[in-house]
Formats: C-alpha cells, sequence, structure tokens
C-alpha cells in the first residue's frame, strides 16, 4: 500500500511539474517569440542535418544509385566500418594527429607565454610575431608549407643539401613514414599561439601578493610557479587543451590541402576520410556512419568542456 502510495505522489509531482512549465511557457509567450526566428534558422541548419546523416548512416547509397532510392541495411554500415582496416588506421593518425598537436601545441604555447609575460624591451614586438601564424589563413599556410616541404624544390631540402647534411632533399610529405609527423608540425606551428594567448590571459590572474609572499618565505623560481602559478592556470588549462583537441579532431585543411590523405593513408584522419568517402567515392551512406561516430566523439568533448567551463563559473561564484 505504502509503495502504491508513493507511486501516486510521483505521479502527481509529474503532472504538476509538466503543468508549472507550460503554464510559464504560455506566460512568456512573447519572449519566445522573440527568440522563435532563431530557433526556427538552428532547427533547419543543425536539427535536420544531424537528423539526416544519422538516418542516412542506416542506408546503402552505392554510387550508380540515385539518392532518394538508398537501400536500407540496419547496421551494417557500421559493422563495415569497424571491421575495415582502414577504420582503425585511419582512427591510429586521428589519435597521433590530435594528441601530438594538441600536447605540444599547449606546451610550446606556455613556455612561451611564461616567457612573454616578463618585461623586456621588445616584448610587445615578439609578441606580434608569435601570433603570426595563427591570424595567416590556414589556406595559405598549407599551401606555403607544401612548398617547403617539396621534395625537389623545397627549401628545407635545398638547406639540407647544400649544408652537406643530406645526399639528396628528403620525401616529408610523400613518404609514409614522415608525412604524419610533418604535418603535425605545421599544425603546431599554427595553433601554438592560441594556446600562449590562453595562457597569457591566465597569467594576468595570479596574484603578484601571493608570488612575493611565496618569494620571502623562500620559495625558489620553479617552487613559485609549481605551488602558486600553476594552480590558478589549471582551469585555463583544461579550457585550452579541450579546445585545441576538438579543433585538432576535427582538422581538415592542413591534411587535406598539403597531402590529401595520402601517401597510403599515411595521413587520413577521420575528417578528410569522411570527406573523401562522401565526395570522393559517393559513399554517402559509410559517410554518414563515420559522422556519426565522429559527433558522439566530439559531443563527449563537449560534455568536459561544458563542465571546466561550470566548474570556472563555480570558483568564480564561491570567490
Amino acid at each position: 500500500m505504502t509503495i502504491l502510495t508513493g507511486k501516486a505522489e510521483a505521479r502527481r509531482r509529474l503532472q504538476t511539474d509538466r503543468s508549472g512549465v507550460l503554464r510559464k511557457i504560455w506566460e512568456h509567450r512573447a519572449d519566445y517569440a522573440y527568440v522563435l526566428p532563431a530557433i526556427a534558422v538552428m532547427l533547419i541548419v543543425i536539427a535536420y542535418p544531424i537528423y539526416y546523416t544519422i538516418e542516412l548512416s542506416f542506408f546503402n547509397t552505392p554510387p550508380g544509385l540515385q539518392l532518394r532510392d538508398k537501400i536500407f541495411v540496419g547496421l551494417d554500415n557500421y559493422i563495415a566500418i569497424l571491421t575495415s582496416p582502414v577504420f582503425w588506421t585511419v582512427t591510429s593518425n586521428t589519435l597521433i594527429w590530435t594528441l601530438g598537436s594538441t600536447l605540444i601545441s599547449f606546451v610550446l604555447g606556455f613556455a612561451c607565454a611564461l616567457a612573454l609575460h616578463r618585461d623586456f624591451i621588445g616584448r610587445g614586438i615578439l609578441r606580434a610575431i608569435l601570433i603570426i601564424p595563427w591570424v595567416i589563413s590556414a589556406v595559405a599556410a598549407s599551401y606555403i608549407w607544401k612548398w617547403i616541404y617539396h621534395s625537389d624544390f623545397g627549401i628545407i631540402g635545398a638547406v639540407l643539401v647544400g649544408l652537406g647534411l643530406a645526399d639528396r632533399p628528403p620525401n616529408f610529405i610523400d613518404s609514409v613514414n614522415t608525412v604524419l609527423p610533418s604535418l603535425i608540425v605545421v599544425n603546431i606551428w599554427r595553433e601554438f599561439p592560441f594556446a600562449m594567448i590562453m595562457m597569457m590571459a591566465g597569467l594576468q590572474t595570479v596574484p603578484d601578493q601571493l608570488l612575493r609572499a611565496a618569494k620571502v618565505d623562500g620559495a625558489n623560481a620553479w617552487q613559485r610557479f609549481w605551488h602558486v602559478t600553476f594552480p590558478h592556470l589549471r582551469n585555463v588549462s583544461t579550457v585550452t587543451i579541450l579546445l585545441l583537441a576538438v579543433a585538432n579532431f576535427n582538422s581538415f585543411i592542413i591534411p587535406w590541402i598539403m597531402t590529401g590523405g595520402g601517401p597510403s593513408n599515411a595521413s587520413h584522419i577521420w575528417i578528410t576520410h569522411i570527406y573523401e568517402l562522401a565526395f570522393g567515392r559517393q559513399r554517402w551512406g559509410v559517410a554518414s556512419a563515420y559522422s556519426v561516430l565522429l559527433f558522439l566523439i566530439l559531443m563527449s568533448f563537449g560534455y568536459f568542456y561544458v563542465r571546466a567551463l561550470s566548474g570556472n563559473e563555480q570558483k568564480d561564484g564561491s570567490e
């Protein structure tokens, strides 16, 4: 009898909550009318493409078949992806690309931020110079680096041969063994200024009083950094790393323009492989299944990003 009473009470509260929400929506209907155009645009531009991509992932779309005549295959596309050796190659490349680019860009940007946080002559000029890679168009930077790496006309190969360090110019982006590290170098060059700017902003929040007090207590430079500076930068570091990881995991321009995923899929990452499947081979179903998996992974990144931001807001509110 007690259990039945508890269920009835829970059902009554749920109905009351629903009616309360509906009543609030009706009372503020004029306010919702102002945001209705934005909601409509979001449904058309974001919600419908996501729905259609999920739906298309359950169909087979041969290149010679019109898209409206697609064949329902259930989970076959997902099974084919997970059992394909190309999937694991592309996934391995994506992990190496994302982790390598994110961690090295963050460490390099953090080091530059610490160096530029000190007062010295020419600091403003050096800041401006270091920001240049970030403000340059990714397309232009990709083509420039493609020529820099060129095995016949590239400046790096010419310098190495001129100095006698190599008999012939190395194949940076034409070799399976060196193409991915070469692309990661370009991506780090492009992204470390972002990490530098974020960490420089974080360094402005470290209280000088604590640093001076630690110095008076006899703490050396490393101890002041580890016990005073770094704890104040923990939240901004988390946000910066998550933003870099999301950008790198979803990066397209540099690997596609410089190599197109070659040679032999050695530089294919998830996003370039999806593009090739969809627009190169016209395998829309398999590409959609890949996109759904990529969407779920990026949603997990977004979850941790929102948690990091919520932690920052709670900390600021408590202070």
